[in-house]
């Protein structure tokens, strides 16, 4: 399987998803209730906290990954990398995992 076969799924629903925004646009402008906009008010902030998180978590990885790669070059070097580790300390929940 290559990286088209891939991005295929993805591609098709990218473009489903730009003629629908597209076609809204084109439609005539009707009257949204009340109670619909806020729904969709909602489900626009949850979908906005979804993407804050998936962006954070990327984050995250990105930060783990660096210091990971700085570590493995450090010990490729030769160097004395103990220093740079933090130890975990063993909290009861560990203790009760092991058992």
């Amino acid at each position: 399987m290559n990286s088209r076969d891939d991005q295929g799924p993805e591609r098709d629903v990218r473009e489903r998803i730009v003629n629908r925004l597209q076609s809204i646009g084109k439609g005539p402008r009707k009257q949204i209730p009340a109670e619909e906009l806020q729904k969709l008010k909602s489900a626009a902030s949850r979908l906005d906290q979804m993407l804050k998180a998936a962006a954070n978590a990327d984050q995250q990885a990105l930060k783990s990954a660096a210091k990971l790669d700085l570590l493995l070059s450090d010990i490729r070097a030769g160097k004395d990398v103990t220093r740079n580790l933090k130890r975990r300390e063993n909290s009861g929940t560990d203790k009760n995992e092991q058992a």
